[in-house]
């Protein structure tokens, strides 16, 4: 059945709500494009590269061209000659099937032979009854199932609070309301921050789930085990809404009311954080 949302100008639906304090350290670099975390020495065997969880493509094609010595682009070039088994739903973008794990690197390596690497793990993990079932549970099939896991592994705060995430996902889409993730606008624009703005929120992208009904187009990072899990498996409730107010203090709730409560006890720790860093 069809609900009314709050005006969008009043309303932060989905926002992790990490103070700045956190902003600015671990939490940015880790979602930063980084260096491959590549092991290269002798004795312990071929060398490896470490894809984490929740990269995006772009910075898994970084991490290859950098593990292999490559210029910058090869492996993004790559693709139309890689012949990826994807999905058809996919259309040929390999977001959300470069599986999260440790691959070995030798000097028969290449883009094409790492990112079919990727995906044929990728679909190992995806492919199963336990997963379909799951899928046809949530009236989804498994790319759509991909995708929701991949905007929990961006939203979740800690992998506890994954299986709720999904919930509230699943919940908003039933009812009729937009996702309105902060996480697939950082994806429109290309970045990673915890702070989404009201420009940001009219941004023209089939990506801005704060404008157009349902889930994004594609996968909006490559979701590790325990996101696709809480995606396939939700946890059980009638959340809607929820915000970190701080690190280890995420709140569900289905009552917009108390949601903003949640949302200002956030605003006011990330100015408490701002003065407190500027001094």
């Amino acid at each position: 059945m069809q609900t009314h949302t709050p005006p969008r100008s009043k309303i932060r639906l989905t926002r992790r709500g990490r103070i700045a304090l956190i902003a600015t350290g671990a939490v940015v670099a880790a979602t930063a494009v980084a260096v491959p975390l590549l092991s290269t020495e002798e004795d312990a065997g071929p060398a490896t590269l470490v894809i984490p969880e929740g990269w995006r493509a772009r910075q898994v094609y970084k991490a290859v061209d950098q593990a292999l010595a490559l210029p910058a682009g090869t492996t993004k070039q790559s693709l139309s000659k890689a012949n990826l088994k994807l999905p058809n739903d996919a259309n040929g973008n390999p977001e959300g099937y470069l599986y999260p794990a440790t691959y070995p690197i030798d000097r028969q390596s290449t883009p094409e032979s790492l990112l079919s690497f990727m995906v044929n793990t990728a679909n190992q993990k995806f492919t199963g009854g336990a997963v379909t079932a799951g899928a046809q549970r949530n009236a989804m099939n498994v790319y759509q199932t991909v995708t929701v896991a991949s905007m929990v592994q961006a939203e979740a705060a800690t992998k506890a609070d994954m299986g709720k995430v999904a919930r509230v996902i699943y919940n908003r889409l039933d009812r009729g309301m937009p996702l309105q993730m902060d996480s697939s606008i950082n994806y429109a624009l290309n970045r990673s921050t915890l702070r989404t703005s009201q420009s940001d929120t009219k941004v023209n992208s089939p990506y801005n789930t704060y404008q157009r009904m349902g889930l994004p187009p594609t996968p909006i990072a490559n979701p590790g085990e325990e996101a696709m899990r809480a995606a396939v498996s939700p946890a059980r409730g009638d959340w809607l809404y929820f915000v970190t107010v701080k690190p280890g203090d995420t709140r569900f709730t289905a009552n917009y009311e108390e949601h903003e409560r949640n949302v200002a006890e956030f605003n006011q720790a990330r100015r408490s954080a701002s003065a407190s860093a500027s001094r």
